[in-house]
């Protein structure tokens, strides 16, 4: 079986509906905690047009870098000129369950569903907490990922790594 290329950058997408906080969270932390072998990206099926502000500001409040950050939609990574992607994973159920576009180089995707922070109701603390317990299940996924050997995976091994990741197996070992 064929194992990921050694190219690197690695082109990494990220999906939600609204692209608004869970995509745009995961799209920052695979930036910086994939030290350069990774370039990640994030889109939306229905676009909010605006990143949620507590998205950035969990961000920031962690040390990342949350400047340049848009709510796109996911038809701009399905045309011609578009990075050829090599992975897709969608971080929201709705995301998981619509019809994508076929994305250019024929990515291996998973499915990593977060808990929306965004549709949490009630005090600005449990709105806060929601947005920080998102950054953090996002944080562990990513780092499971980016130190899977990916050169040395087939693709049976890989996919079935990738699901275990979005299932939230292992989240404690990192």
């Amino acid at each position: 079986m064929e194992v990921i290329a050694k190219r690197e950058p690695l082109n990494v997408l990220f999906l939600c509906t609204g692209n608004s906080a869970r995509s745009i969270i995961a799209e920052v932390v695979l930036n910086r905690l994939g030290h350069g072998r990774f370039k990640a990206y994030s889109a939306g099926s229905q676009p909010k047009g605006q990143v949620h502000p507590l998205a950035l500001q969990v961000l920031r409040l962690a040390h990342y870098d949350a400047s340049g950050l848009r709510s796109k939609s996911w038809e701009e990574f399905a045309t011609p000129d578009a990075p050829k992607l090599d992975f897709v994973f969608t971080v929201c159920d709705n995301a998981a369950k619509e019809v994508c576009p076929i994305w250019p180089g024929q990515p291996m995707t998973a499915h990593w569903g977060i808990p929306d922070p965004a549709a949490v109701q009630g005090s600005d603390a449990d709105k806060w907490s929601a947005f920080r317990g998102a950054l953090r299940a996002l944080e562990n996924r990513i780092r499971l990922f980016s130190n899977l050997p990916l050169t040395s995976l087939d693709q049976m091994r890989l996919k079935a790594e990738l699901d275990r990741i979005g299932k939230g197996e292992g989240e404690g070992e990192g």
